[in-house]
């Protein structure tokens, strides 16, 4: 029954109904809260999806089920626990409150799939987490957690996804290895927009060889890129901005072969799990993190389904130095390079146009200097480009794709000139020059043919009346002599 319209009030007929085993009701246009009788009669219940609703109101302190999945809802209150038996808890985008229950891995230690994301949950991850030794997913994601990761998340080996990222997490990066030494098959880690500090430990790139998506961004994390990236084959998101990393970006960025073209990364397991009815039995599916926040274009991209297909790199905002890498020209599968805020020196590589699928380029706020290549108007997909506040210098390539863009996108770079910007080109200005002297010669040239005009015209209606009133004087003259000369006879 998932995406019928059921609602608005719940549905009352369930209540004659018997020997339940699953039920989907997802996204069924549900609101108000879930009657009484309903937890009544549901004992039979194994799986239940109520996800996609504006249902309200407190949840049971157990829910007597294997699979639930209550997510983007309106329900508020403590967390409730699931049974024993559970393997899927999913509760995430509600307004639920509270701390984890500390015991709450003791309890349901069958738990496959746990996502408490977009809740207000408080407090600290707690130690039993690492009870649950058949996890493959957790997405803690968007709360209000503090502490520290606790080391016993090693234990849950079979972890592909590990989400813990916008909340108030704390620690140096040397107590991560204690965390993650045994997470080998982990595919996307995020950890960003915490309180973590410390060097980026140099063996998640040999510890991680499975990563696709590393988010570490907004922390406090220093030091250099020392963590063996091109170890890292399956890489295709790279997050680490605004953190106060330095040194110079190392040339292993361009053995990222997951960059190399762009195409489906297979494997890539997801995080959002849901409950499939197959002949009665609820079947448990990964199907791929729902909702992964990517920053690009200056603004926060969030990608569900196409996960896989976005390949980007963000490293702004850090004190990075050195040239730029041209090392990065040969991940041609790149659709996102932010390197701006940085103090990256060097020149564009003339042969950036090899990023052909780039969609959005952010180089600003560095020392960049040199011309813009001229192959960059080549770029067809490029949507969004920042250089402005560098050291470029020439003429602006004003042809094909990068007449899209307005003179923001350049701003700060003095020496630059050429159509979008004010500044004008010295060649502009001789051409302009040059015509503006062809003009002037146009116009003595047309005030000479003026004045020759005029002596044509005047010698024609001379001749005109030299031709009219010649014979008539000439008559006259010869009556004058004729009577002058009878006169004189």
């Amino acid at each position: 029954m998932a995406s019928c319209n059921l609602g608005p009030s719940f549905p009352t007929w369930l209540k004659f109904q018997k020997n339940l085993f699953d039920l989907d009701m997802s996204n069924a246009s549900i609101s108000g809260s879930i009657p009484n009788w309903f937890w009544n009669i549901s004992s039979s219940l194994e799986n239940l999806n109520l996800s996609s609703n504006q249902l309200h109101g407190q949840l049971p302190k157990l829910l007597n089920l294997t699979a639930v999945d209550f997510s983007s809802n309106l329900f508020k209150g403590p967390l409730p626990l699931p049974n024993t038996n559970c393997n899927l808890f999913y509760l995430s985008n509600n307004t639920l409150s509270g701390s984890i229950p500390p015991n709450m891995g003791e309890s349901i230690l069958d738990l496959v799939f746990l996502s408490l994301s977009g809740n207000q949950i408080n407090g600290e991850i707690p130690k039993s987490i690492g009870y649950m030794r058949k996890l493959e997913m957790i997405d803690l994601s968007r709360n209000s957690l503090t502490g520290s990761i606790p080391s016993t998340i090693s234990n849950c080996s079979g972890l592909y996804i590990l989400n813990l990222g916008l909340n108030n997490l704390s620690g140096l990066s040397g107590d991560l290895r204690l965390s993650f030494q045994n997470l080998a098959r982990l595919e996307i880690l995020d950890l960003s927009y915490n309180k973590l500090s410390g060097d980026i430990p140099k063996w998640i790139g040999t510890a991680f060889s499975s990563l696709t998506v590393l988010k570490l961004r907004s922390n406090a994390f220093s030091g250099g890129l020392l963590f063996g990236l091109s170890n890292l084959t399956l890489l295709h998101i790279l997050d680490l901005a605004e953190n106060n990393l330095s040194g110079s970006i190392p040339s292993t960025l361009g053995d990222l072969i997951a960059m190399y073209q762009k195409h489906n990364i297979s494997g890539l397991v997801a995080a959002s799990a849901h409950i499939d009815m197959e002949n009665g039995t609820a079947i448990i599916k990964a199907v791929g993190q729902d909702k992964l926040i990517v920053r690009a274009k200056d603004q926060d991209l969030e990608y569900a389904k196409s996960l896989p297909l976005v390949i980007s790199i963000d490293l702004s905002s850090n004190n990075f130095s050195g040239e730029f890498p041209k090392e990065i020209i040969k991940l041609q599968g790149l659709m996102f390079l932010n390197l701006s805020r940085n103090h990256i020196n060097g020149s564009i590589p003339q042969d950036i146009s090899m990023l052909h699928e780039l969609e959005s380029l952010d180089l600003s706020h560095n020392n960049l200097y040199g011309i813009i290549p001229l192959n960059m108007s080549s770029l067809t997909f490029l949507s969004y480009l920042d250089l402005s506040n560098n050291n470029l210098s020439g003429k602006f390539p004003f042809t094909r794709q990068m007449t899209t863009f307005n003179d923001s996108a350049f701003a700060g770079n003095p020496l630059l000139c050429g159509r979008p910007l004010v500044a004008q080109c010295q060649d502009d200005e001789l051409d302009q020059g040059k015509g503006q002297g062809r003009g002037q010669s146009n116009v003595d040239d047309e005030n000479n043919d003026g004045f020759i005009d005029q002596w044509f015209y005047l010698s024609m209606g001379l001749g005109f009346a030299s031709g009219i009133l010649g014979p008539f004087l000439v008559c006259n003259q010869e009556i004058l002599v004729c009577g002058i000369f009878q006169f004189g006879r």
